[in-house]
């Protein structure tokens, strides 16, 4: 018997479908960055390279396959950031063993069950599947298929699994648990996907408000909570001025401080918000 979930806490309003590319928030790697949680270590490593990867691509391949309004984009990141553990992986931990002569997904050979794990921000799993992915993709993932765990193939193999299943539907009309079920094949998860989706919608909101707030010489206003390209190159800068940070495209405790201090040492008002004469001071 289902269990009735109890409604999540409003989010903030999202843009609405426009195809005009100005009025969109940037889709890039600070969205991903927004919607994942934080890893340290090795698995931040992880989490970093798979993000780098596959960021400056996000936006034509998204949409190329009509991923192109705040809904869609939103649940297609909360969606993959869930199903390859935060960004961290593109290949499932399981050994794959369990899948071991599986006719329905096509593993009539021995060693099929292995060869074709989960792989993928959504888990190719099968060879039936990673057969007609590939074929659809113009890949050959019958012989090659570790090519799949590969990020930017990966997130192409997303796109066509979402298009093939037509889970822009529900994602217009904003129905998390029948995108998670289309994904997923249940609602395995849930918990977690909500709560992606919740980051996500609150970034492409914020990054709409940004879009919008262009200081002089189109460098975006910035302050905490802001995240992406911009605050990359704001973090560079201050590294280069001697502030010990990291460089992650995250406007959080440590920016702001840093923000702060350049801002008092150079006679500006030291509110932590990054406009014109910041921006100026920093040689922009």
């Amino acid at each position: 018997m289902q269990t009735a979930l109890a409604p999540a806490a409003s989010p903030p309003p999202l843009p609405r479908p426009a195809r005009n590319p100005s009025r969109m928030p940037p889709v890039d790697a600070g969205l991903l960055w927004a919607a994942a949680p934080r890893f340290h270590s090795q698995r931040a490593e992880r989490q970093r390279a798979i993000i780098d990867a596959v960021g400056p691509v996000l936006a034509p391949v998204l949409a190329s396959y009509r991923i192109d309004t705040g809904l869609r984009i939103a649940h297609f990141t909360a969606q993959i950031c869930h199903e390859s553990a935060g960004f961290r992986t593109t290949e499932e931990f399981a050994s794959g063993a369990a899948y071991e002569g599986r006719e329905d997904l096509g593993n009539t050979r021995p060693g099929d069950g292995r060869r074709y794990k989960g792989r993928g921000l959504i888990q190719l799993t099968g060879r039936a599947n990673y057969a007609r992915f590939g074929a659809l993709l113009g890949v050959d993932l019958v012989d090659e298929p570790e090519a799949a765990a590969e990020p930017v193939l990966s997130l192409r193999i997303a796109c066509a699994y979402w298009e093939e299943r037509e889970i822009n539907r529900p994602a217009d009309r904003d129905d998390l648990i029948a995108v998670t079920r289309l994904v997923n094949g249940g609602t395995n998860g849930l918990a977690d996907r909500r709560a992606c989706l919740c980051r996500a919608r609150d970034a492409l909101a914020r990054l709409a408000a940004e879009t919008v707030a262009r200081a002089p010489g189109g460098r975006p206003v910035l302050h905490r909570r802001a995240s992406g390209d911009a605050v990359v190159e704001l973090q560079a800068a201050l590294r280069d001025n001697g502030f010990a940070l990291a460089v992650d495209g995250a406007f959080g405790p440590a920016t702001e401080l840093a923000v702060r201090l350049w801002q008092r040492g150079r006679a500006l008002a030291p509110d932590g918000v990054v406009g014109p004469r910041t921006w100026a001071s920093l040689g922009f």
